[in-house]
C-alpha cells in the first residue's frame, strides 16, 4: 500500500523525534535529574545558616549552596541520601569528614531545622561549638536515627527525655560536654543501644543508673567516666544483667564508687567481658580473687590510682587472654605472681608506685616455663621496692619496648644483653645503685631507643669511646650523678635532635667542644650543673628554644655570658667565673627569659643600661660579684620583677627612682653594698607588696620612713649595719604577716607557666636569702618560716616601742649596738616564737621583765653591755644561759652571774646567848610535844575502838547490828516518803 505525502512526512518527523531523544541522552544533552528533595534541601540550607567557622562563614560548607550547580544536596559535603527513596539519611560534619589540612571546627547554634531531616538515621555533630546551649528536645522527633553523636561540642544542661523516644537508637555518644541528668529512665527504652557514652556528665542524682544498664540487652560498651556516678549500695536492685554482650565497660574518675562494684560487675558474662576501666575511683580493700574466676576473657584491665592494698592474686594467671594490665598508683604489697607472667598474651604491665617487692629475674624466668614467645612490650615497675640484680638474659622478652624500673633496689650490675633489645625505646634505671661499667655493647642494637634515663646511680661508670656513634638519636637523655668524666662525653654531639639533656653532677672536669655547643634548636632543657666544665662559649650560636631552661651553675665556664642563652626563659650561670653581662644590650627585645641567676661569678664593673629589653623578667640575681657604680635607671623598667638580689658587690649612690615601678616586687636585697642616702619614701608606699626587705650593710643614713609599716606581707627587715639615726616607729607593730604565728609554707616559691606551653611546664624557684643569724652570716632558703626585724648596728635613739610585742610572730629580733635607752617593755615575753633576742650593746636599763621567762623556744639570748639591774627572772631559760648574755650590767644579779642578790645572801650567826639559857622559839604553841601529843591521841583511839571490836566477838556483832538496822530504817523511811510525795503530785 502507498502511503500519500502527509503520512510520509509525518511518520518522518516522529523518528526524527524519537531519534533526536536518543543521541540527546547519550550525548548528556539535556536537564538531569534532581534526587535531593526540596524540602530538605531548604534545611540544609537553615542549618547552614547558622554555622560559621569563627567569623568566616561557609568556609568548609562551600559545597552547601544555593546556585545552580549546587543544587544536589545529595553530593553535598558531609550530606548521603538513601539510594532508593532520596532523602537524607546522613548529616555528618565530623573533622574525619573533611580534609585535615583544611578543616577548622565550627561554630553557631543547632538549627530546628533538622526536625524536617525525618528520614535521618546518623548524625555527627562531634566538636561543632555549641557555646553551653541544651540539647534541643526536637532531636527526640528523629525517630529513624540510629547513630547520635554530639560530642565536644560543649553542651550543657540537662539531658531532654525526649532522646528516650528513639527506639532504633544504636549510638549515642554524647561525652565531654556540660551535661547532666538527675535520672537514666530515659534511656530505658532504648532496647537497640548498643554503645552509651556520656563521660563528664554529671550523673550524682542517677541513683537508678544500675537498673537501667543492667535492663539494656543490646548493650556492648558502656563509657560513665568522670560523671559522679552514686555508689553501688547493697541489696542490689537487679544483679543479673539482662545483656550478655557488654564487652567495653569503663567506669574510671568516679571517686564515689566502693569496692561494692565488684559483685555486680562479677555477674556480667565472663565471655563477653573484655575491658573494664576503674581507675581513678578511689577503691580500697584488697583486689578480688574472682578477677581470675568470673572475668576470664577480658584483655585489657586497669585499677591504677586507687587504693587497693594487699597482695595482687594468685589468680590473675587464669586471665589468659590479657594484654593490658595497669595496677599502677596503689598500696599493693608483695611479689608480683609468677602466674602473671605466665600470661603469653600480655603485652603491658604497669604496676608503677606501689609497695611491691621480690626479685625481677625470677619474675622472667617464671614467663619462660610456659611462653616459647614472650609478648611483653611494656613493663613499669618502678618506684616499689623490687630488690637485688638486673637479668642476666635481656633476650628473653625480646619485643620490649619500654622498661621503667626506677626507683627500686636494684644493686647489681647490667648485663650488656640489653644491647640486643633492638625494638626498645625507652629505658629508665633511674634511682637504684646499679653498678659496674657500661660499655658501646650495653646500646648495640638499640635502633629505636629515643628515651635514656639512668640518672641517680652514683655507682654507675660509662665508658664509651670518644669516636663512638651511636645508631640512635635520643629525645631524652637523663645521665645526671652517673659517672661520665673526667672528660667530656663526645658522643652527645652525635644526638642532634634532643629536647632535655641532664649530665648534672656526672664528675666532668673538663672543656665542653665548640661544636657541643650547637645546641638543637628544639631543646627545652639542659643541665650540666654541679660538674668542673671549663672554658668559654662560643659566641653567635642559634637560638634556642624560647621556653628552654639552660643550668649551668657550680662549674667553672667563663668569659662573657653569650647573648643566645639570654635568649630562654630560664638560665642559672650561678658559682662561674663570668666576668661581663654587656650581651645584655645584645637583645633587643627578649619577653620570655622570666629566671636570671648570675650570682657568685665574677662580674665587674657596671651593669649595663638596657633592662628594659628583658620585659618578661621575673627574677633577677646577681649577687656575690664584683659589680661597680650605680643601679642603671633601666632596671626600673622590669615592671614584671618579683625578685631582686643586688647584695655582696661594690655598687655605689642612691636607689633609683625607676624602681617605684616594680610594682610586683616581693624580694628586695642589696645588703652589703655601698648605697647611701636616705631610705626611700617609695618603699611601702609605690612598691608594698615586699615579704623581704634588706638594706643591711650599706651607707643609709636618716631616719626610718614609717611608710615601711605599710608592708603587710613583710617578714624579713634587714636594715643593720647603716648609719640609720632616730626612733624606731612605733607603727612597725603593725605588719600584718609578722603578727601571724607560723607559715603554711616553708619556702618562698615562684611559680610560673611557659607561655608556649601554659599549665604543662612550669619554672620553680625557692628564693634564698644571706642574713646575719645567731653571730654568723648563713644563706637561707626556708624563708617562708623566717620572720626576722634586725635594726643592729645603728644610731637609733629612743625606747624599744612596746608595739613591737604584738609581733608574735617573730622568730627573731636584732636591735643591738645602737643608742637605745629606758626599760624593756614588760610584755616582751609575749613574743614566745622567738628563737634569737639581742638586745645587747645599747642604754637599756630596769629590770629584766619576768614574762622573758615565757619564752621557752629562745636559743639565743643577749642582754649585755646595758645599764641593766635588779635579779635575773627566774626560768629553766634564763638560767642554763652562759654569764656572758648577762655581762656588763654592773647592777644584775642572779644566776647565772657570779653576783648573788641580796636575798640570796647566806644568814650571819646570831650573837651567843648567856650561859645556861635556851632561845625560844618565836611561836611557843606549837612545839616538839604538840606534835608527839597529837600522835599519842591518835593510836590511843584508835586501838580504843578498833581493837575491843577485834578482840570482843559480842561487841562486834552488835555494832555490825547496829549499823545494818540503821540502814534499813533509813532505806524504808526514804521510800515511803517517796510514794506519798508522787500521790500528792499526781492528785
Amino acid at each position: 500500500m502507498s502511503r500519500s505525502a502527509p503520512q510520509i512526512a509525518v511518520s518522518l518527523f516522529v523518528h526524527l523525534v524519537y531519534l533526536t531523544g536518543i543521541l540527546g541522552s547519550n550525548l548528556g544533552v539535556g536537564e538531569p535529574k534532581i534526587r535531593c528533595k526540596e524540602a530538605e534541601r531548604q534545611a540544609l540550607l537553615k542549618i547552614k545558616a547558622e554555622l560559621n567557622v569563627f567569623g568566616q562563614k561557609y568556609k568548609i560548607l562551600e559545597s552547601w549552596g544555593k546556585e545552580e550547580e549546587t543544587r544536589e544536596c545529595c553530593e553535598w559535603i558531609g550530606v548521603r541520601c538513601d539510594n532508593k527513596s532520596d532523602h537524607v539519611i546522613t548529616v555528618d560534619l565530623s573533622p574525619s569528614t573533611f580534609d585535615r589540612n583544611d578543616y577548622t571546627p565550627l561554630q553557631g547554634n543547632i538549627s530546628s531545622s533538622f526536625a524536617y531531616l525525618q528520614y535521618l538515621t546518623y548524625l555527627d555533630l562531634s566538636t561543632i561549638s555549641f557555646f553551653l546551649q541544651p540539647i534541643p528536645s526536637f532531636i527526640g522527633t528523629l525517630t529513624k536515627l540510629r547513630y547520635l553523636n554530639l560530642s565536644h561540642t560543649g553542651m550543657s544542661g540537662e539531658i531532654p527525655q525526649q532522646l528516650g523516644k528513639l527506639s532504633s537508637l544504636e549510638t549515642l555518644d554524647l561525652h565531654h560536654n556540660f551535661l547532666e541528668t538527675s535520672s537514666l529512665k530515659w534511656a530505658s527504652n532504648l532496647s537497640s543501644l548498643q554503645l552509651l557514652d556520656l563521660s563528664l556528665t554529671t550523673m550524682k542524682a542517677a541513683d537508678d543508673w544500675v537498673h537501667v544498664v543492667n535492663n539494656l540487652p543490646s548493650l556492648t560498651y558502656l563509657k560513665l567516666s568522670e560523671c559522679d556516678l552514686p555508689d553501688i549500695v547493697p541489696p542490689f536492685t537487679s544483679l543479673v544483667n539482662s545483656s550478655k554482650l557488654l564487652a567495653v565497660l569503663d567506669l574510671s574518675v568516679n571517686p564515689t564508687l566502693s569496692a561494692s562494684i565488684f559483685p555486680w560487675l562479677f555477674n556480667y558474662n565472663r565471655r563477653s567481658l573484655v575491658h573494664l576501666d576503674l581507675s581513678w575511683c578511689e577503691l580500697k580493700g584488697s583486689i578480688p580473687r574472682s578477677f581470675g574466676i568470673n572475668m576470664t576473657s577480658i584483655t585489657h584491665l586497669d585499677l591504677s590510682n586507687n587504693n587497693l592494698e594487699r597482695s595482687i592474686p594468685e589468680a590473675f594467671g587464669n586471665m589468659t587472654s590479657l594484654e593490658y594490665l595497669d595496677l599502677g598508683h596503689n598500696m599493693l604489697e608483695g611479689e608480683i605472681p609468677k602466674s602473671i607472667l605466665k600470661i603469653c598474651t600480655l603485652r603491658s604491665l604497669l604496676a608503677r608506685e606501689n609497695n611491691l617487692a621480690g626479685e625481677f629475674p625470677e619474675l622472667i624466668k617464671s614467663s619462660l616455663s610456659k611462653c616459647p614467645h614472650f609478648s611483653l612490650e611494656y613493663l613499669d615497675l618502678s618506684q616499689n621496692k623490687i630488690m637485688g640484680s638486673l637479668p642476666n638474659n635481656f633476650t628473653l622478652i625480646p619485643s620490649l619496648k619500654e622498661l621503667k624500673l626506677s626507683s627500686n633496689q636494684f644493686s647489681s650490675n647490667l648485663s650488656e644483653t640489653i644491647g640486643q633489645l633492638s625494638q626498645l625505646e625507652i629505658l629508665d634505671l633511674s634511682g637504684n645503685s646499679i653498678e659496674g661499667v657500661m660499655s658501646e655493647a650495653h646500646f648495640a642494637k638499640l635502633f629505636n631507643l629515643r628515651y635514656l634515663d639512668l640518672s641517680s646511680n652514683s655507682r654507675l661508670v660509662l665508658s664509651l669511646r670518644s669516636d663512638w656513634v651511636p645508631h640512635f638519636q635520643l629525645d631524652y637523655i637523663y645521665l645526671g650523678s652517673c659517672k661520665l668524666g673526667p672528660h667530656f662525653p663526645t658522643w652527645l654531639q652525635t644526638q642532634k635532635n634532643y629536647l632535655e639533656l641532664n649530665i648534672s653532677g656526672s664528675e666532668i672536669s673538663d672543656s665542653a667542644p665548640s661544636s657541643f655547643w650547637n645546641l638543637p634548636v628544639s631543646l627545652r632543657s639542659l643541665d650540666l650543673s654541679n660538674n668542673e666544665i671549663k672554658g668559654t662559649i662560643p659566641k653567635n650560636k642559634q637560638a634556642l628554644d624560647l621556653n628552654a631552661q639552660v643550668d649551668l651553675s657550680s662549674n667553672q665556664l667563663e668569659g662573657s655570658v653569650p647573648s643566645f642563652l639570654l635568649r630562654v626563659t630560664a638560665l642559672s650561670l650561678f658559682r662561674n667565673r663570668f666576668s661581663d653581662l654587656n650581651s645584655v644590650c645584645q637583645n633587643t627585645t627578649n619577653d620570655y627569659l622570666i629566671f636570671l641567676d648570675v650570682s657568685y661569678n665574677q662580674l665587674s664593673g657596671e651593669l649595663p643600661d638596657c633592662w628594659s629589653n628583658m620585659s618578661s623578667l621575673r627574677i633577677l640575681i646577681l649577687s656575690n660579684n664584683e659589680l661597680t657604680g650605680k643601679l642603671p635607671v633601666s632596671i626600673g623598667f622590669l615592671d614584671r620583677i618579683q625578685t631582686m638580689h643586688f647584695d655582696n658587690n661594690n655598687l655605689t649612690g642612691e636607689l633609683p627612682s625607676s624602681l617605684t615601678n616594680c610594682k610586683d616586687l616581693m624580694v628586695f636585697d642589696v645588703g652589703e653594698n655601698g648605697f647611701t642616702g636616705p631610705i626611700p619614701s617609695w618603699l611601702g608606699k609605690n612598691v608594698t607588696n615586699l615579704v623581704i626587705l634588706s638594706l643591711r650593710s650599706n651607707d643609709f643614713y636618716g631616719s626610718m620612713p614609717p611608710q615601711l609599716c605599710h608592708f603587710q606581707d613583710l617578714q624579713v627587715l634587714d636594715l643593720s649595719s647603716n648609719n640609720l639615726s632616730g626612733s624606731i616607729p612605733t607603727c612597725l607593730g603593725n605588719i600584718t604577716a609578722m603578727k601571724e604565728i607560723g607559715s603554711s609554707v616553708s619556702n618562698i616559691k615562684h611559680l610560673y607557666d611557659f607561655r608556649a606551653f601554659p599549665g604543662f611546664l612550669i619554672l620553680k624557684y625557692n628564693d634564698r636569702l644571706s642574713v646575719l643569724w645567731k653571730g654568723a652570716v648563713n644563706e637561707l632558703q626556708n624563708l617562708g618560716l623566717l620572720k626576722n626585724i634586725d635594726l643592729s648596728s645603728n644610731k637609733l635613739t629612743g625606747e624599744i616601742p612596746r608595739e613591737i610585742t604584738k609581733l608574735i610572730g617573730l622568730v627573731s629580733l636584732n636591735l643591738s649596738r645602737n643608742n637605745l635607752s629606758g626599760q624593756i617593755p614588760g610584755d616582751i615575753g609575749h613574743l614566745r616564737s622567738l628563737d634569737a633576742l639581742d638586745l645587747s650593746k645599747n642604754q637599756l636599763f630596769g629590770q629584766i621583765p619576768s614574762s622573758v621567762s615565757q619564752m621557752d623556744r629562745l636559743s639565743t639570748l643577749d642582754l649585755s653591755s646595758n645599764n641593766l639591774s635588779g635579779k635575773i627572772p627566774t626560768g629553766t631559760q634564763l638560767q642554763t644561759r652562759d654569764a656572758a648574755a648577762y655581762a656588763g650590767n654592773p647592777e644584775l644579779c642572779g644566776a647565772p652571774l657570779p653576783k648573788k642578790c641580796l636575798d640570796e645572801e647566806e644568814p650571819t650567826m646570831s650573837p651567843p646567848t648567856k650561859d645556861g639559857e635556851e632561845q625560844e622559839y618565836e611561836d611557843n604553841f606549837i612545839t616538839k610535844g604538840f606534835y608527839v601529843s597529837i600522835a599519842l591521841g591518835f593510836v590511843v583511839g584508835f586501838w580504843g575502838v578498833g581493837g575491843s571490836l577485834i578482840f570482843k566477838k559480842s561487841w562486834r556483832h552488835a555494832y555490825f547490828k547496829l549499823l545494818n538496822n540503821a540502814w534499813e530504817w533509813a532505806y524504808v523511811t526514804s521510800t515511803v516518803y517517796k510514794a506519798k510525795l508522787l500521790r500528792m503530785i499526781k492528785n
